[in-house]
């Protein structure tokens, strides 16, 4: 029974073809009819001179041969006369026109059938108003009322049954026998009223289009007559139900053909809804997807010719519905069917659909619509074909490897379906990702990570990994191979299959890798990774001499350089230990820089700042490069000064080779990237001396912290030595930074957190050669060099900056060592002041006012003189609010007249400046 239904419905698809091209050319024939019968518009005032011209040369060619017949054909064929009749011929033509030929086609609701008219006749002016302007009487009308009208009949049929059933008045089967020949004289009504003639001129009315509704009142009708036949009186088996439900849906979307897209939607609904109407105690997948791929195949022929692409979707995407529920509900699908299915919508795709050219729509869009929907459903059989474990332990890998390679074949043959492309790579990189042991992690209650047991790895075994190696391979040679295809003419194209030609493979290779290969070390993997770091850069240049101009690097070029230098990170990785691989990917950023000295593709100086972001990531995952226990003790000559040596020496050489190639941005990212790595690994360096050898022990001390601080002011005035000798936006704002940076933790830190006056650390037993030497004196000299050196080369006020953190350094290491001097090692605040101590340091921070304002006038430092006048009045403060209730005797007086002597020479001095600026 099965397969006379698939029979029946493969003649009755014959038959519909047939009789729709008897209907074009029927449709041709009427065409030329009407150019013969119609003139069009009304000529104008040129053409008509044009035809009485013509015609004067006739007579004066005709009375050139007989003059006498000549002569009597002038008198009686004037200008005047031929104007005449001219004139009563173009007022005759419209009339006839408008009684005898036959009205256009309407395309019905939704409809985008072209209504093929013959002539270009305008309408009347007062036709023409009211199309523009339809008014609410108008749209009820015409609009409403039909649709509203159509579906009470649809329901007045329904309510007709059910009074019909509820009264007794008729029994079961005639009923049905009433429902259905209701339907037919719906249907035949409406064939009836467009074959008669049926126009409407109102604007908007063509989506009202009667006898389209009446012929979908009438299939609406007979499919619940079916239903009722088989679901509720089981008059008919499952089996005729079935076909003729199937007839009525594909019938209801042939018919679209004359009545519009509308009427094919509720035809495709009916087909797609019929399997679940009908019921069977021993359901056929085969029965029904091979009945599903005679709806598709019927529907994309019809949305071809009328190109529906509202149509086409909705086929696509429901066929693709059924297929992942017969996935997900059936006990065990069986894999043939789903593949045959899932074929057969790629062949409708590419062979029936996409034989044509594309609609206004997906041009702009550069690929086709419909296509998604393929492209979503066949991508996600694939998938759960892989990763459901009862699909992957009875060999469901397989066929998913074929429907990924029939998305591919798609896409290569028709490039419109572009997103079978990334339905494809999509799925791969999922299904390899599954694999990965981070994938099937769970967390128990403890809140540790747990790993299961990998269904998908263990049911699946070893054939994912010579799959893997199959799509690998297929996806790089397709996707290098398109990408030269296209990329003269369309970037999106070129770029797209260039991008998974990389981005395929190299999960492939990281999911094999890290499920079934030795994560310390696998030369077998390092070697696939090597291959296809050679494939991907050949693939790259290989792309680009076929480039429109030639070696140009564009998107397609990029996307394969860039899978070269992931493949180079990834073998990295796999072929050697932690150590060597942060120092060789430091190192591997001069390769793309090198580069640029026979190509000028851009993306080669975003591969060393790729390598930047890389060491970066490793750094910060392990600053101690090989791991805090294999760390050497020793000092300076460990791992640490490769680790972060090489890479800052490396970044350095790219930034030197780009500023004489390409330059650009890359260039400024690598010589930050030179200047951060190396401040880094000196700071990483003392940090290891300081504590031992070990990194992440122990809180930061003052001495600690003052290196660090040194450090940050020496590399200020490195940056800007070479910003002077090679001027570069990222050193300049880099050496703002660093001064920026040193102001900040000389406030934070050595001024309040780790001042050894508010934590009574051990200051050292050596007097001059101790912890504020190291924490004060020696940054305040180097701030003040750095201010002074930075003079004229960076803003005001950063020199200003420097200069005032400088003065405040000097001030809080002469202050401290007084109070040293007095307490020794431990200086902390709590342990109190004695009246001498009070004493010494008025006359102390007398004496350094004094000396800033001799450096401000020498070095013309407007800075330090603002810092010596605030310091003597800090002095002055203390001499008359403490000194003046605290020291006693000889102190108290030695005070004010220390005080008193100070301010009148530096008033004598200030006299002595003005003199000398007056003369």
């Amino acid at each position: 029974m099965d397969t006379i239904s698939i029979i029946a419905l493969v003649v009755l698809f014959v038959v519909v073809l047939r009789q729709r091209s008897q209907l074009s050319r029927i449709e041709r024939d009427l065409a030329e009819l009407r150019g013969m019968a119609v003139p069009g518009a009304a000529k104008s005032e040129a053409a008509l001179e044009e035809i009485l011209t013509s015609a004067g040369k006739t007579t004066a060619i005709s009375a050139g041969a007989a003059p006498d017949a000549g002569k009597a054909q002038a008198e009686t064929t004037s200008p005047a006369t031929l104007r005449v009749e001219a004139a009563q011929e173009e007022s005759v033509r419209p009339a006839a026109h408008q009684a005898n030929a036959p009205e256009e086609a309407v395309a019905g609701p939704w409809g985008s059938a072209r209504a093929e008219a013959a002539g270009d006749a305008e309408a009347s002016p007062a036709q023409a108003d009211a199309s523009r302007k339809p008014d609410i009487e108008t749209a009820l009308g015409t609009r409403w009322a039909v649709w509203v009208g159509g579906i009470a009949l649809a329901l007045g049929g329904l309510f007709l049954v059910r009074y019909s059933i509820e009264a007794g008045i008729f029994g079961p089967g005639l009923r049905l026998t009433m429902a259905a020949i209701l339907g037919l004289l719906l249907i035949g009504g409406g064939e009836f009223i467009r074959r008669t003639g049926y126009k409407v001129p109102v604007e908007g009315a063509a989506g009202a289009y009667i006898p389209a509704i009446l012929t979908a009142a009438g299939a609406f009708t007979l499919f619940g007559t079916v239903y009722a036949a088989h679901g509720i009186y089981g008059f008919i088996g499952p089996a005729a139900a079935f076909v003729l439900l199937g007839l009525i849906g594909v019938a209801t979307i042939a018919a679209a053909l004359v009545h519009g897209q509308a009427l094919a939607g509720i035809g495709l609904l009916g087909s797609l809804a019929t399997p679940m109407l009908v019921a069977s105690q021993s359901p056929n997948p085969w029965a029904l997807f091979g009945y599903l791929a005679i709806v598709l195949v019927a529907t994309g022929f019809i949305a071809r010719i009328r190109r529906w692409t509202p149509l086409m979707a909705a086929a696509f995407a429901g066929v693709g519905l059924w297929t992942v529920a017969y996935m997900i509900e059936a006990p065990m699908p069986g894999f043939s069917v789903l593949v045959f299915i899932s074929l057969v919508t790629l062949v409708v795709l590419a062979f029936v659909w996409l034989g044509k050219e594309q609609d206004a729509v997906s041009a702009t869009l550069g690929f086709d619509l419909p296509s998604l929907a393929p492209a979503i459903f066949v991508a996600l059989s694939a998938l759960l074909l892989f990763v459901e474990p009862r699909f992957a332990e009875i060999g469901g890998a397989w066929p998913a490897t074929i429907l990924i390679a029939a998305l591919l074949a798609a896409a290569l043959f028709r490039p419109q379906a572009l997103p079978l492309l990334f339905g494809a790579g999509v799925a791969t990189v999922f299904a390899y990702l599954r694999l990965t042991p981070l994938a099937t992690a769970s967390i128990d209650f403890s809140g540790y990570a747990v790993m299961d047991t990998m269904p998908v790895a263990a049911a699946a075994g070893t054939s994912m990994v010579r799959i893997g190696l199959l799509l690998g391979l297929l996806f790089l040679g397709t996707g290098l191979w398109s990408a030269r295809r296209h990329v003269s003419a369309s970037l999106v194209q070129s770029a797209s299959w260039a991008a998974w030609a990389a981005v395929a493979p190299l999960v492939i290779v990281l999911s094999l890798w890290v499920t079934f290969g030795n994560l310390d070390r696998d030369l077998v993997y390092a070697l696939i990774s090597l291959l296809l770091l050679a494939a991907l850069v050949a693939g790259g240049e290989w792309i680009a001499r076929a480039e429109e101009p030639q070696l140009t690097g564009g998107p397609a070029v990029s996307f394969a350089l860039v899978g070269a230098g992931l493949a180079a990170v990834l073998m990295l990785h796999m072929a050697f230990g932690s150590g060597i691989t942060t120092v060789l990917l430091g190192a591997a950023a001069v390769v793309p820089a090198l580069a640029t000295r026979w190509r000028s593709y851009p993306v080669l100086g975003w591969l060393s700042v790729g390598a930047v972001v890389g060491v970066l990531a490793r750094v910060a995952f392990d600053p101690t490069i090989v791991g805090a226990d294999f760390l050497s003790r020793t000092p300076v000559f460990n791992w640490l000064l490769p680790g972060y040596g090489v890479p800052a020496l490396a970044f350095g050489f790219a930034a030197w080779q780009l500023a004489r190639t390409t330059d650009g941005r890359p260039r400024l990212a690598m010589e930050a990237g030179s200047a951060l790595f190396a401040l880094l690994g000196v700071a990483m360096l003392v940090r290891h001396a300081m504590h031992g050898g070990v990194i992440d022990d122990g809180h930061v001390t003052l001495a600690e912290q003052a290196i660090y601080t040194l450090i940050t002011l020496g590399a200020g005035a490195i940056l800007i030595s070479i910003d002077m000798r090679s001027p570069s936006s990222v050193l300049r704002y880099g050496s703002l930074i660093a001064g920026v940076v040193s102001a900040l933790t000389i406030v934070s830190q050595h001024f309040a957190i780790l001042n050894p006056l508010f934590t009574d650390e051990s200051t050292g037993r050596i007097p001059v050669l101790n912890l504020l030497f190291l924490a004060y004196l020696l940054p305040a000299l180097a701030a003040g060099a750095l201010a002074y050196y930075a003079r004229g080369k960076r803003p005001k006020w950063y020199s200003a900056m420097l200069a005032l953190m400088g003065a405040l350094l000097a001030f809080a290491y002469a202050t401290l060592s007084v109070r040293r001097f007095f307490k020794g090692e431990f200086i902390g605040l709590w342990s109190g002041m004695e009246q001498v101590e009070t004493y010494s340091y008025s006359a102390l921070w007398l004496l350094l006012g004094v000396i800033l304002l001799v450096v401000g006038v020498r070095f013309r430092s407007q800075v330090l003189r603002i810092a010596s006048a605030a310091l003597i009045a800090i002095a002055v403060l203390k001499v008359f609010l403490f000194d003046m209730s605290e020291l006693e005797g000889v102190l108290r007086a030695l005070s004010f007249i220390g005080l008193g002597a100070v301010l009148i020479g530096i008033g004598l001095f200030y006299q002595r400046l003005l003199s000398r600026a007056a003369r």
